[in-house]
């Protein structure tokens, strides 16, 4: 833990801890982050319960709550009398103790989100083309970030902990299927939009791929139960996924862990071929333009896509069919728990793809296998700007949530 006037000091010196770099002294002390972490799962807690759940004495975890309550991180609830003894005073979390910006770079459209300490959306901001480039990206993001930041006041403009970049990884790969100009997206090629974003903040700019980031918001914000095991599918203009173990979001050593749109699963013909050529939108999006139909409405109107017809009815079957073959073949290396499908589309889409998934996943043989309860996400559509969000969050304020490195 930090020592002297830096620890115990003015709003100010909170500030500059807020603000400072990723390196160990810029973090939050490991049992303050475990007691955040554990008011940010329940609500509220007392002393007296954090001090059973940790098995830090009552006197340091009374230091612990006393300090961050001073640092505004945490706030006093209403006292709860019992049959005897003094009441207890359980303490959330402040709202305001602490921003967080989350940037979702994709295929068809970018946005820029502003949430609070308890992972509310304060603000949000969204950009739709018809491809991603990285100098007008960089535009988008300097042109929202001063916006919202003219929106905080000058308190919570301080209190800003950082930003998390959440974008697919070796995007110049996509050039065919993005139907980009290739020398435009081998622009990405030579371009670290990390250092160029961070160049233009204070705060400490994290950056992670996107389908993980949107695994890592279902962990954070989600209401994932008990489940501390489990694998996700983030079905956007491209299928992707992440995977969480023991309750930690893992994205292995070169931030790639839980590629599952590359998963082989059998195709149309029967042939193999990878997922993200069977379950992504982009390919429902293909199916309507070969009948003549303009489905830009896809990505702009994620929450209601209207009356498709037979094209989504063929594009849920064979999604279904290529995510349960995904998702037995995931089981067969980890137990999960459970299955979670969530993505860039509407609420009923979203329920009916899960039902025809656990449909399909009766009909595979899994003899020996332990199967996982294929679920729907809670976070929704915006699952990967949030998760870019829940980055410096996760590293900063957390434990347990992320085994990736930070900035």
């Amino acid at each position: 833990m930090e020592t002297g006037i830096a620890r115990h000091g003015s709003p100010e010196a909170l500030e500059r801890r807020l603000h400072r770099g990723t390196n160990q002294s810029g973090m939050r002390d490991h049992n303050e982050r475990l007691v955040l972490s554990l008011v940010r799962q329940h609500g509220s807690l007392a002393k007296s319960d954090i001090a059973r759940m940790t098995g830090l004495s009552a006197q340091t975890v009374s230091v612990i709550m006393r300090e961050l309550e001073e640092d505004k991180l945490l706030v006093r609830q209403a006292p709860l009398r019992g049959k005897i003894g003094q009441p207890s005073i359980p303490m959330a979390l402040n709202p305001e103790g602490a921003f967080f910006i989350g940037l979702k770079i994709g295929r068809r459209s970018a946005e820029l989100v502003l949430i609070d300490f308890l992972g509310n959306v304060r603000a949000m901001l969204q950009h739709s083309y018809r491809y991603p480039a990285p100098r007008e990206t960089v535009e988008f993001v300097t042109a929202g970030i001063r916006t919202m930041r003219g929106e905080l006041t000058p308190a919570q403009d301080k209190r800003i902990a950082g930003l998390g970049v959440a974008m697919p990884f070796e995007l110049w790969n996509w050039a065919d299927t993005a139907g980009a100009p290739r020398d435009v997206m081998e622009e990405w090629r030579h371009r670290d939009i990390r250092a160029d974003i961070q160049a233009q903040c204070e705060f400490p700019v994290y950056l992670q791929n996107d389908a993980t980031s949107a695994c890592g918001a279902e962990l954070v914000f989600g209401q994932a139960g008990a489940a501390r095991d489990f694998v996700y599918f983030y079905i956007g203009a491209f299928a992707g996924g992440g995977i969480v173990l023991n309750g930690r979001l893992y994205s292995g050593p070169k931030g790639n862990a839980g590629a599952l749109g590359s998963m082989p699963v059998p195709g149309p013909d029967g042939k193999p071929t990878q997922l993200i050529d069977v379950a992504s939108i982009a390919m429902l999006e293909k199916a309507l333009s070969a009948k003549g139909i303009d489905g830009s409405y896809l990505w702009t109107s994620p929450q209601e896509w209207g009356d498709i017809g037979a094209e989504l009815d063929e594009w849920i079957a064979s999604a279904s069919r290529a995510l349960a073959y995904a998702i037995v073949a995931a089981s067969s290396v980890i137990d999960f728990e459970a299955a979670v499908i969530d993505g860039w589309m509407p609420l009923d889409v979203r329920r009916r793809l899960v039902e025809a998934i656990r449909q399909a996943i009766s009909g595979i043989d899994a003899e020996g296998l332990k199967l996982p309860f294929v679920r729907e996400g809670t976070v929704g559509i915006h699952a990967r700007a949030l998760g870019g969000a829940s980055l410096p969050l996760s590293e900063r304020f957390l434990v347990g949530r992320n085994t990736s490195g930070g900035a």
